[in-house]
């Protein structure tokens, strides 16, 4: 008796959702750890939930370093593409699918030679790093902003614990007075900070 094949598509139950996505996130984290110690591989693990908070993981070397180390290989990277894909001048990814298309019809297959389509493979894959540096970059940065919403959350969480710390201290000399109700509006509450967009 095996278990029953689970349909991989978005879980609607809130409470479920959160509990599978806990569980899993872990045993992520986990088979990353393996990963490293079973190759002596430097593993970096980046998860952001659907509530925007990020949860990593790093084995070998430190988080930065990695990242470090990925930013520059993906520096070299586009460096090495941009002089590939300037002689090849092979316009948009649109124009470049055509003309593949255009290529390999039925019709025309008998007349495609191996050269031709040993350059089409070439220009496909040089178009398929340029997608792919472009999705890490945006991803990179997606990353950095998020790390920047969780110092902003941080800190006005921090202002609104000493807000509650200083609330509560209030109410405790207010219980030990005894106040008129015109007095009550005069004390001032707790600004918090603007939420982040």
């Amino acid at each position: 008796m095996g278990r029953k094949k689970l349909e991989i598509k978005r879980i609607e139950n809130k409470s479920s959702r959160q509990v599978t996505f806990s569980k899993r996130r872990n045993g992520l984290i986990e088979k990353a750890r393996q990963l490293s110690v079973l190759c002596d591989a430097s593993v970096a693990l980046l998860v952001v939930s659907a509530s925007g908070k990020l949860y990593s993981f790093s084995s070998g070397d430190n988080l930065v370093k990695i990242l470090e180390r990925y930013g520059k290989q993906h520096d070299d990277d586009l460096k090495a593409l941009d002089r590939h894909s300037e002689p090849l001048n092979c316009g948009s990814h649109h124009e470049l699918l055509e003309l593949v298309e255009s290529k390999l019809e039925e019709s025309n297959v008998d007349n495609v030679s191996v050269g031709s389509l040993v350059q089409l493979e070439e220009h496909l894959e040089n178009a398929l790093s340029v997608t792919r540096a472009r999705k890490t970059e945006l991803m990179l940065k997606l990353v950095e902003n998020l790390k920047e919403k969780e110092k902003l959350l941080e800190e006005e969480n921090h202002v609104l614990a000493s807000q509650m710390e200083k609330n509560k201290l209030v109410g405790a000399e207010a219980d030990n007075m005894e106040v008129s109700p015109g007095q009550i509006s005069d004390i001032n509450l707790p600004v918090t900070l603007p939420l982040l967009n």
